[in-house]
């Protein structure tokens, strides 16, 4: 024993109250900011508060057990009512790497349209909430996380499973939202922009005094090509799109608006720019692939990114899926060569793997976004018991941008039916009223009924 130790023995008290005193030093050795709050705790104190903290467990622990939140759930194949409004039991919890992130708007892309009809293989099988970009505020951090914390606003890719009020993602799967961008700016970006910056700039490799076909100009991708062409000088842009869309789609970049319902794009295309174009983004499939092709200049690249002519209607088609088998585009490795033409494919749903790739076009675009040269376009905002309005709107391409889903309650409007209701009460006395005039005065009111007649 060392001196200081002897030296702190001899000064203790006798042994009745050491005993009295040591349980109590030792229950309170792993809560040292209790004792620095108050010097004159009891020696029951500690034995009191066990409880107490147990309670507080177990009250945590049946909150998360009995927690619910929203989710969007695809229960099968087929219509638009196939999707369903469901509660999810249970609070999830970040495990290690991860967040937690209470959503606050969901992207509705393409891919999940496809997708209700048991067309779009990398969602899996039903029931399965569907939703790949989402935007919100981060609630919980797993260990491990560094660079994430709670309160931060971020925005979320996935495969799936984003269409619910509360997510569990991996922390590197989540970026940071740049000062002024909205949650549904932040939910409609990721998809479009990516896809539409990887087949312009990693695949097409566009190039000043160049040209470019867009399909769809006025859906998301399609305004998302549209802005990132005007980040390169000189870029001819060709847009189809309905006529009624026209002016929007002109004021965001394309130079040459073309009504596919009434005119053939191939020959408007030749009779503006003869030899051809430099790129052509094909969302279509089926016999458009072709003359994408044949509308390409020697040099020019075809990037085939979807399927759209398989979608007819709310259920799957039959016979679309085989007309556009039928008219699938084929060629040859010597016709490719002799034709001096490039055909790529692009998909974004099989780029698992390169996710470092796509988390660094992504910062691009957010770069972008601060500099003010992208800003998704938001075309209209639905409510999770709206989402078969959301898809209707979309499937038949009466949108102008991004459609929008957010997760929390649709709010009711008391006020409105309060002010029908003290209308027809309203009505009611006015009804009562002019019943007791005619009571009263009948001869008043005929004489009173007649400039009435002669007025109309």
């Amino acid at each position: 024993m060392s001196a200081e130790d002897a030296a702190a023995a001899a000064q203790q008290p006798l042994a009745e109250e050491r005993a009295e005193v040591e349980p109590q030093a030792a229950d309170q050795a792993p809560e040292p900011a209790q004792e620095q709050k108050s010097e004159s705790v009891s020696e029951t104190a500690p034995e009191d508060k066990a409880p107490e903290v147990k309670e507080e467990e177990k009250k945590e622990e049946k909150e998360e057990d009995t927690f619910t939140y929203r989710a969007l759930v695809l229960t099968g194949y087929g219509g638009y009512d196939k999707v369903k409004l469901q509660l999810k039991k249970g609070l999830p919890s970040p495990g290690e790497g991860e967040v937690r992130v209470r959503v606050k708007a969901c992207g509705l892309n393409f891919a999940e349209l496809l997708g209700r009809q048991g067309l779009y293989e990398r969602l899996p099988s039903p029931p399965v909430t569907p939703g790949m970009e989402c935007s919100g505020v981060v609630e919980a951090v797993g260990e491990g996380v560094q660079d994430r914390q709670v309160g931060d606003s971020v925005l979320v890719l996935g495969r799936c499973g984003l269409w619910q009020e509360v997510v569990v993602v991996k922390a590197d799967h989540s970026f940071l939202m740049p000062d002024g961008m909205s949650y549904e700016e932040a939910a409609a970006l990721p998809i479009n922009y990516i896809t539409a910056y990887m087949m312009l700039f990693e695949m097409g490799n566009i190039r000043p005094n160049k040209s470019v076909l867009i399909h769809m100009a006025a859906g998301g991708v399609g305004i998302a090509a549209t802005q990132l062409c005007k980040t390169i000088s000189d870029v001819t842009v060709f847009g189809t799109a309905s006529a009624s869309k026209h002016e929007v789609i002109k004021q965001g970049g394309v130079t040459h608006p073309i009504d596919y319902r009434t005119r053939d794009y191939a020959e408007e295309i030749r009779k503006i720019s003869p030899k051809g174009l430099d790129i052509v983004l094909d969302p279509l499939g089926g016999s458009d692939t072709q003359k994408a092709f044949n509308l390409l200049k020697p040099m020019g690249t075809l990037i085939v990114y979807g399927a759209a002519n398989r979608l007819t209607g709310q259920r799957k088609n039959l016979l679309a899926l085989a007309k556009s088998w039928y008219n699938q585009f084929t060629i040859s490795a010597l016709s490719l060569m002799h034709s001096n033409k490039a055909v790529c494919g692009f998909h974004l749903g099989y780029l698992d793997d390169e996710f470092p790739l796509i988390a660094r076009v992504l910062q691009t675009l957010l770069e972008l976004y601060k500099q003010g040269k992208i800003k998704p376009r938001i075309d209209s905002t639905y409510h999770f018991e709206q989402v078969a309005d959301a898809m209707r709107r979309m499937q038949e391409r009466n949108n102008i941008g991004k459609v929008i889903l957010l997760p929390e309650p649709k709010k009711e409007e008391p006020k409105a039916e309060e002010d029908k209701k003290e209308s027809a009460s309203e009505d009611k006395k006015e009804g009562e009223q002019k019943n007791d005039i005619q009571k009263e005065e009948p001869q008043e009111e005929a004489k009173a009924e007649e400039p009435k007649t002669g007025e109309s």
